[in-house]
């Protein structure tokens, strides 16, 4: 797959539905076992950012939401501005969605770094805040260990603000 990923003319989505269909005939693991270990629910919440996203765009809402705020004096295209939105957005709509509705203001030559980095260190102060670690969390209580909001905030508040520290001033080096 990777090598299809890599080096092959096809589509991600060709390529990877290719490979799928080959998993899905061997011979060595049956279809209905190899279905069995998707996680449904996870992939229907992914269905659902993606499909939530695109209706929000498709209706106008986020570049209303983006005019708002620069009407406000919000610039979402400077370093700073969208900074803040992402950390926020992370932990509103998670980090992947956050990503996604914030792409149209990435104007800067540091968004691409801003957004990737922002995004990824946010998701880590609330359990909301990135899909892993809802992902982490089911797979804890399945396993019989419950993770709750504030064990999970016990570590991801000073892990979040220690990285984002370190991330603003970095960009901040970049930015000079």
């Amino acid at each position: 797959m990777l090598g299809l990923f890599l080096f092959s003319p096809w589509p991600r989505e060709t390529a990877a539905l290719t490979g799928a269909g080959l998993l899905l005939m061997s011979r060595k693991l049956h279809s209905n076992k190899m279905l069995g270990l998707v996680d449904w629910e996870l992939l229907v919440l992914f269905i659902g950012l993606f499909v939530v996203n695109e209706a929000l765009r498709q209706t106008g809402i986020t570049a209303d939401a983006m005019a708002r705020l620069a009407a406000a004096g919000v610039d979402l295209g400077r370093p700073a501005a969208l900074f803040a939105a992402t950390f926020v957005l992370s932990n509103v709509v998670s980090n992947v969605p956050a990503v996604m509705l914030l792409l149209p203001a990435a104007t800067h030559p540091l968004s691409g770094p801003l957004l990737a980095l922002v995004s990824t260190f946010a998701g880590n102060l609330l359990i909301v805040g990135s899909i892993a670690n809802i992902i982490v969390v089911a797979a804890a209580r399945r396993q019989g260990v419950d993770i709750g909001w504030r064990t999970h905030a016990a570590v991801g508040v000073p892990v979040t603000g220690a990285t984002l520290l370190i991330c603003a001033l970095w960009l901040a080096l970049r930015a000079m």
